[in-house]
């Protein structure tokens, strides 16, 4: 491993990417990233739960599963109407309701009940606009992303907490597919206990263990198996 200004960089094999980003998660995790409770706190929680879902998985491949999971973590954010759980259709339908009560109220003669309600159905229109649009632009995107940005960028991670981007090097000769994946802790004190702690784990840990997916579906059928054990166990950890 590299380790720069610019973060904790490997280069190697599709193996060597994945115990990279396990690590770092590992390290997080030790460090109490990960709880809402600890003092990096909720933000620092959800953020670290985003880049544990990016990160590249040995079952994974670049091109397929990680393409996707940038193109979806790059996408335009859900505005106000979609996290309400609202389709442009029924926002429409919901400010024709609202303009309608509102000349109501006008022939009723409550000028201030008609104004307010002239409002809501603006609001609604302007909401309905503003999915369509999104929806629209996230089409493109995905489209664009996938098809034509990877060719020219690197697959790209960003939040508040973690700066990753992995990609293709060219062919090593035997050594099949090549890859550069650069990490950065963007909190400069916890960068430092990353780092800290990723040396100790050098020190502390004498084969890393790649998790892969588990299928438990088996071994719970078997009775008196027990299934393998979760990601989080320290026994696929093998120390000095």
């Amino acid at each position: 491993m590299e380790e720069s200004i610019s973060g904790f960089k490997v280069r190697g094999d599709w193996g060597d990417v994945v115990e990279h980003g396990e690590r770092i998660t590992r390290a997080l995790r030790d460090e109490g990233v990960h709880d809402p409770a600890h003092d990096y706190g909720a933000h620092f929680a959800r953020a670290f739960e985003e880049w544990d879902e990016w990160r590249p998985k040995a079952h994974e491949t670049l091109d397929t599963d990680v393409s996707e999971k940038t193109a979806d973590q790059a996408s335009v954010e859900e505005g106000t109407g979609e996290q309400a759980g609202k389709d442009p259709d029924e926002d429409i339908k919901t400010a024709g309701e609202k303009l309608t009560t509102s000349y109501e109220q006008l022939e009723e003669d409550d000028p201030e009940a008609a104004v307010d309600n002239w409002k809501e159905s603006i609001d609604y229109v302007a909401r309905a606009a503003d999915s369509a649009g999104r929806k629209a632009l996230r089409r493109v995107e995905d489209t664009v992303y996938q098809n034509v940005m990877t060719q020219l960028a690197p697959y790209y991670f960003d939040n508040e907490l973690i700066s990753a981007n992995v990609q293709q090097s060219a062919r090593n000769g035997d050594n099949g597919e090549q890859f550069v994946f650069e990490v950065n802790v963007n909190d400069d004190d916890l960068k430092d206990a990353v780092s800290d702690r990723l040396a100790e784990l050098d020190d502390e840990v004498d084969r890393w263990h790649v998790e892969v997916e588990k299928d438990t579906g088996a071994a719970e059928a078997i009775e008196g198996a027990e299934p393998p054990p979760e990601a989080d166990d320290q026994s696929k950890f093998t120390t000095n």
